[in-house]
């Protein structure tokens, strides 16, 4: 069955113009199967159990025959069907191919890509002094394959989110989206990756990849090679812009400082590998880029509150108000990395606050509250002929 990582490549090779029957040959799936994905627009539900397949009696065999160099299915399959295998080969290809990044190579040969398709992304940490306190300073690099240019964002953490506003911020530095991501097997993106087996996304990552129209990619464990261009970008920001700046202000002058020095020093210089100014390089490159989306990802965080009968929710250590006829209610708040608060009901933007600590007290918009004030200042009136009778 199709994951959402395989409708993501059909799209993208389908953009390209490959051929459907082609786009099947390199998935190893039937073109009727690339045809119905195509038509459906994303990827199957699934909506059974995984069953057992023919092929678990043999996994074991043929495992030793692919650790043994014998890598052509149609021969593993005449072996294992001599043991009694009574299926088909198609299944057989499905186990070997993600196992293929497991076959020896002769020898490490530098892998260059066309221009527009690659982009590779990782994080570096350095500690430095901000507005006069030693601070650690954790940045996102996103690196182009084909030219080298890059674009990096300093912040004071390394979670998903954080991490999906680093690369588009990087789109929208670069004004393009490439048509792969490739990611290193950080949880903020990848839930899972065993070697020899298909990497896992995290559903917002995927939702972030189909956004902009780029197919995600994890490196092998344990082949940092894979990698090694935007690895080694870490390492010049460390030793160049680092050793050149070694105080900020403050985040702001921080990253304004960043992006200056991309465009005076960074695009400006030759790189060593491809001998050419990375500024003219990127020129051929440009073109190639995917466009971005009219409206931008929304990177913040996602969280749902109960609102208590007060019509406030709790967010970070503090109180907020939402309006009166929510109370009792289930919300969902989005706490954007600027510190806005948005509350929705029913997909309804319903109310917006400052994140701001407890110490200066409940954030509360008075609108919010008239109809519960109304009902708690309502006097009851009783006939003083109650009182006359006591008398």
């Amino acid at each position: 069955m199709l994951k959402l990582e395989d409708y993501l490549m059909i799209k993208t090779l389908k953009r390209r113009g490959v051929y459907q029957k082609d786009i099947a040959a390199e998935l190893g799936v039937h073109p009727r199967t690339v045809s119905r994905a195509l038509k459906r627009g994303g990827a199957p539900e699934r909506t059974r159990d995984k069953r057992g397949s023919k092929l678990d009696a043999y996994q074991g065999q043929i495992d030793r025959l692919l650790a043994e160099g014998v890598w052509n299915a149609v021969v593993i399959l005449r072996e294992i069907q001599a043991a009694g295998y009574a299926g088909g080969i198609t299944i057989l290809r499905d186990y070997i191919r993600p196992r293929r990044v497991q076959r020896a190579s002769r020898a490490t040969v530098r892998f260059e890509t066309p221009p527009g398709r690659q982009l590779q992304t990782d994080w570096g940490e350095v500690v430095t002094e901000m507005a006069g306190v030693e601070t650690k300073v954790c940045f996102i690099t996103n690196t182009l394959s084909y030219s080298r240019r890059f674009h990096f964002w300093c912040t004071d953490r390394m979670d998903a989110e954080h991490t999906y506003e680093g690369l588009v911020r990087s789109f929208e530095y670069l004004a393009g989206v490439t048509e792969e991501v490739l990611v290193d097997n950080q949880k903020t993106a990848v839930l899972e990756h065993r070697a020899g087996a298909a990497p896992q996304f995290t559903p917002r990552f995927l939702d972030l990849a189909d956004y902009y129209g780029f197919v995600p990619h994890a490196c092998q464990p344990y082949r940092a090679r894979t990698k090694g261009k935007d690895e080694r970008v870490v390492g010049y920001i460390k030793q160049h812009f680092f050793v050149r700046y070694r105080s900020f202000e403050s985040w702001e002058h921080l990253n304004q400082l960043a992006e200056q020095w991309l465009r005076q020093e960074a695009d400006e210089r030759v790189h060593g590998t491809v001998k050419e100014v990375v500024r003219v390089r990127f020129k051929r490159e440009a073109p190639a880029l995917q466009p971005l989306p009219a409206v931008r990802y929304d990177t913040a965080y996602l969280e749902h509150r109960r609102v208590g009968w007060d019509a406030y929710i709790d967010v970070r250590g503090n109180r907020y108000s939402v309006p009166d006829h929510l109370a009792g209610q289930t919300v969902m708040v989005r706490i954007g990395l600027d510190g806005r608060l948005r509350v929705y009901a029913n997909d309804q933007l319903v109310a917006q606050h400052h994140l701001q600590s407890s110490a200066e007290g409940w954030v509360t918009v008075p609108d919010h509250h008239q109809q519960l004030w109304a009902e708690t200042l309502k006097v009851h009136h009783r006939s003083l002929q109650a009182y006359e009778a006591v008398l």
